[in-house]
């Protein structure tokens, strides 16, 4: 008997189709169509068919027929209870699986060739090794296959890995069955075999149809074959292409996404001109466009001859948007979808692999107060609580290192038992007072010694320290059963979620993401026995990767008329308007992803699909979507700056109307435009330089030397730190850098010579400098990257520095190392107080002074000295010059020197700010009257940056002030 199968094209929406032909088949009999069984791909295939019934019968009572999924196959589901019990063992569970092969992997080592993998690695590597062995039970091929497949001149790490899959599976079906368990695939292959077998045996006497489903499972494929040639039985294939010349059959790869269709037509030994419409359906005029586009690249060149058979009424309802970037394309897509609203009960989903375009589009469309999910579901470690999980273990592993504890106790779940108010707040303190600058010591001890002591954070943090304390207990250690780590973790974590009215069990693990996680930990803590003992450092990137492979999707019941899919969601569904976005190669299609257990040559002589088959079903799921009624492709030119390659379905769209001699249409609406006027403002203010005048009795009457030469350069980092108060903060976690070396050398220097600040130096003079530095220097000697650097520089700076200081010391009577002093100025607004900290000053047998200023960085050039813009020197002689400094007799400064102790070969260097000090002093206190006068007059602005050439390097005000904002402004007009 010939097999009886049809297809439904793809410009119908499959399951309408499917349901309105049933229908009408059965519409004199009501009992019909409950006495059918009809087999559909996916569990989300069956809930599609029953809409599309209930939208056909408009309201009306329905007895629905049996539907039931094929790839989510058990027992109950396959109707095998015709034929006697199942003795089959229940499938592995996943997560179990994933762990019993990665304590496989972690057994063999460093046998790879490598470096043993760790936890985490490990599995990551499992979940590729599971998808290999589904590949293999899912194509029904045997491992023994395995023996001579690599080749001699292959790379030795391939063999490697040949001889571990051939330990591997040699082994593993006698694990599984040891624990009474079998794989899931094998399982499921079985199944589908069993029931084709019987069915065989017994053909069934009620309707069985097999619908949407392309075959492209073996088992699956068999199952197919039978019920096509079973008297009561029906195949119905989703979008054959029956019109395909034999030439481009015969060119059919697994690209194409015809592949899989005449496969298993080729099973069936039907050929495609066979295959009946389904009753109701008929060829829509965009199906010859849909099949010269796919068309195999060795038959291209019948697109010259294309001439009138591709018309316009092809291109009806196509819409194309190439957009700027993923933020337009996202804004675009929103605007689309909303708009469908507009119309009493159309429906819109956007169709996308890309799930960061599906967050991007679902964050857009709260704009409108529309709410929807992504119903391919997010990855358990990106939902709150996922997250909270991985950061709580990560904060604990790092011994609560600055940015791991922020990220932890900043999450919205953690609480600590406080109000969010009271909690935030001690954060925020810690922050500053401690994680904020050089990180502090290991631990919840070591936050707790870096405050004052009498920090009201103490008892807080000790609260801290017992919610933590089992699981950093069990972080000390060198290695920990899985378990262990779990159970401390998870009761850290739910300690430190408790909040002032709930604990945290109950905040964790509510909602579907929380619902979700519990059952992952459940699901953990029945497979951790599986693993042995591992490093607890690993342990949260093992979660994290165990995480990923968890799937969250919003429970049912998302908005009533618009959706986003992944390409398997949408297959067999229905919109009014579909939104292809990400239509970018690498996107969609996916690239052919590299498999870390068998290379490509060994794939195909093992016979296993090459990578490129998921190309074909994208492209087969492409085709599907392309051909309804009102489709919009979208793509984004670049991302991330980088431009990006548009999908070859596009390419090919493109050649196609080229030589058809036809162009898509205009957008019915200006999309683009529409969408970058939601952003545009009304109007543009034009930036300008902040220029505040404050009141006089708001304005400094005291500054220091350092900042006078700021005030000079910036009046407006001035004006933020001393009027507004605002400081800078200090960077999370800082590494010491240039200024940290620099107050290390000084303070070397500094205790040297209040040791010896008068006569001759002694001949231990460079042993007991060193022997200081050392001591400065212990905290970076922790670090060895910083040490190997900074200790050689000042090794050469002290050689210099002995050497210079013994040559001079005959000329001086005394030297003073880091004065203070100060000089009060009379002015209009009142006296002003110049304050200076001089890093020495000699008495030098003249009688003069000599002032000297370290600079382990560059130092100023005497012609910024004399110009007024370093005015540090020049001050200081200034107040030494009046006796501004405390044991130091007032004296004409003879010498202004800066002493340049980078470390850098020899060691220092000597200059001088410039010949005449007298001279720089005197102009130096002349131009500071002059500059605290003119601001004594409210009617001067702090101004930003006045001289751009002569503004600080380094200021932590350029954002305040906005300088990249209106001094781009400046040189438009320019």
């Amino acid at each position: 008997m010939s097999p009886s199968v049809f297809t439904i094209p793809p410009g119908e929406s499959f399951v309408d189709a499917l349901a309105a032909g049933l229908m009408e088949e059965t519409a004199g009999d009501p009992l019909a169509l409950s006495a059918m069984l009809i087999l559909l791909p996916t569990r989300r295939a069956c809930r599609a068919l029953r809409e599309a019934f209930l939208r056909r019968s408009a309201g009306r009572p329905l007895l629905l027929p049996r539907l039931r999924p094929l790839g989510d196959a058990d027992e109950e589901e396959l109707a095998l209870s015709d034929g006697g019990d199942i003795t089959l063992p229940p499938a592995v569970p996943p997560l179990r699986r994933q762990l019993l092969l990665a304590r496989l992997i972690l057994g063999m080592g460093g046998g790879r060739g490598g470096q043993a993998p760790g936890p985490e690695q490990a599995v990551e590597l499992a979940g590729e090794l599971g998808r290999l062995l589904d590949q293999v039970h899912t194509e029904g091929l045997d491992f023994g296959g395995l023996a001579g497949l690599v080749p001699a001149d292959y790379a030795t790490h391939w063999q490697l890995t040949l001889d571990f899959l051939s330990i591997l599976t040699s082994h593993w079906p006698a694990i599984l069955a040891e624990q009474g368990w079998m794989e899931a695939a094998l399982r499921r292959n079985q199944l589908l075999d069993l029931q084709a077998d019987r069915w065989l045996a017994a053909p069934p006497t009620f309707p069985v149809l097999a619908a949407g489903s392309t075959g492209s499972i073996p088992a699956t494929a068999r199952l197919l074959t039978v019920v096509a040639g079973l008297p009561t039985g029906r195949l119905v294939l989703p979008g054959l292409d029956r019109t395909m010349d034999p030439a481009s059959r015969a060119a059919l790869d697994q690209t194409h996404p015809q592949s899989g269709l005449y496969h298993l037509l080729d099973r069936l030994d039907l050929p495609p001109e066979k295959v009946a419409l389904w009753p109701g359906s008929k060829a829509g005029p965009r199906d010859r466009l849909i099949s010269e586009t796919m068309r195999p690249a060795a038959t291209t060149e019948a697109w010259r001859h294309l001439g009138p058979d591709i018309t316009a009424a092809a291109l009806a309802g196509i819409t194309r948007l190439d957009c700027a970037g993923p933020r337009e394309e996202a804004g675009a897509i929103a605007l689309m979808m909303r708009e469908t609203l507009e119309t009493d009960e159309r429906t819109a989903a956007l169709v996308t692999p890309d799930r960061d375009l599906a967050r991007r589009v679902a964050a857009d469309l709260r704009r409108y107060g529309i709410e929807i999910d992504d119903s391919a579901g997010t990855s358990l470690g990106l939902t709150p609580v996922g997250a909270f999980l991985a950061l709580s273990a990560q904060m604990v592993a790092d011994d609560f290192a600055p940015h791991a504890t922020l990220a932890a106790l900043k999450h919205p779940l953690a609480m600590g038992g406080l109000s969010p108010g009271a909690f935030r707040t001690r954060v925020r303190r810690l922050e500053r007072q401690v994680l904020r600058g050089p990180r502090p010591g290991p631990g919840v001890a070591g936050l707790i010694a870096a405050l004052a002591e009498k920090s009201d954070l103490r008892p807080w943090l000790s609260t801290l320290a017992e919610a933590t304390g089992d699981f950093a207990t069990l972080m000390g250690r060198p290695a920990v059963p899985l378990a262990d780590l779990l159970r401390a973790h998870i009761a850290c974590a739910e300690r430190l979620a408790d909040d002032d009215q709930r604990t945290g069990a109950a905040r964790l693990w509510k909602g579907e993401a929380g619902e979700a996680a519990a059952d992952f930990i459940a699901d953990l803590a029945l497979a951790a026995d599986v693993l042995p003992a591992i490093g607890p450092r690993g342990y949260p990137g093992l979660l994290a990767a165990l995480m990923t492979g968890i799937v969250v999707r919003p429970a049912w019941g998302g908005h009533p008329r618009l959706a986003i899919w992944g390409p398997l969601e949408a297959r067999l569904q229905h919109a009014d308007r579909l939104i292809l976005g990400g239509l970018n190669e690498g996107c969609w299609p996916p690239d052919a992803a590299a498999d870390p257990w068998m290379s490509r040559p060994m794939r195909k002589s093992f016979g296993l699909p090459l990578p490129e088959r998921r190309i074909g079903l994208a492209a087969h799921d492409f085709a599907q979507a392309f051909a309804a009624p009102e489709v919009i492709l979208t793509r984004a030119a670049r991302i991330e700056g980088a431009p990006t390659v548009p999908s070859r379905w596009l390419l090919r769209l493109d050649a196609v109307l080229q030589a058809a001699g036809i162009a898509l249409p205009r957008p019915a609406r200006d999309w683009l435009s529409w969408q970058e006027a939601r952003d545009r403002p009304d109007r543009y203010a034009r930036p300008a330089a902040p220029a505040p005048t404050p009141p006089v009795a708001a304005r400094p009457r005291e500054l220091s030397a350092t900042a006078i030469e700021t005030w000079m350069r910036d009046p407006y980092a001035v004006y933020a730190r001393k009027i507004l108060g605002l400081d800078a903060l200090d960077p999370i976690d800082a590494d010491p850098g240039a200024a940290d070396y620099g107050t290390l050398v000084h303070g070397a220097l500094d205790a040297f010579i209040k040791a010896h600040p008068r006569g001759a130096l002694p001949a231990t003079a460079l042993e007991e400098l060193l022997a200081l530095g050392r001591g400065n220097f212990a905290a970076a000697a922790a670090r060895p990257g910083l040490w190997a650097f900074w200790w050689p520089r000042f090794e050469r700076v002290a050689g210099w520095f002995i050497f210079h200081e013994a040559a001079r010391r005959h000329l001086l009577t005394e030297a003073a190392s880091e004065i203070s002093g100060a000089l009060e100025i009379a002015a209009p607004g009142g006296p002003f107080r110049v304050t200076a900290k001089a890093d020495r000053i000699d008495r030098m047998a003249d009688g003069t002074l000599a002032i000297i200023d370290y600079k382990t960085g560059a130092p100023p050039t005497a012609k910024e000295v004399a110009a007024g813009y370093a005015p540090q020197l020049p001050i200081e002689a200034a107040i030494a010059r009046h006796g501004g400094f405390p044991g130091i007799p007032a004296a004409d400064v003879g010498q202004l020197l800066y002493w340049r102790l980078s470390g850098s070969p020899p060691g220092g260097e000597e200059r001088s700010a410039g010949d005449d000090a007298l001279s720089l002093a005197e102009q130096a206190l002349v131009g500071l009257a002059e500059l605290i006068a003119r601001f004594d007059d409210e009617s001067t602005p702090y101004a930003a940056r006045p001289h751009p050439e002569m503004a600080p390097k380094y200021s932590d005000y350029l954002h305040l002030a906005r300088v990249k904002e209106w001094s781009s402004a400046e040189e438009g007009e320019e």
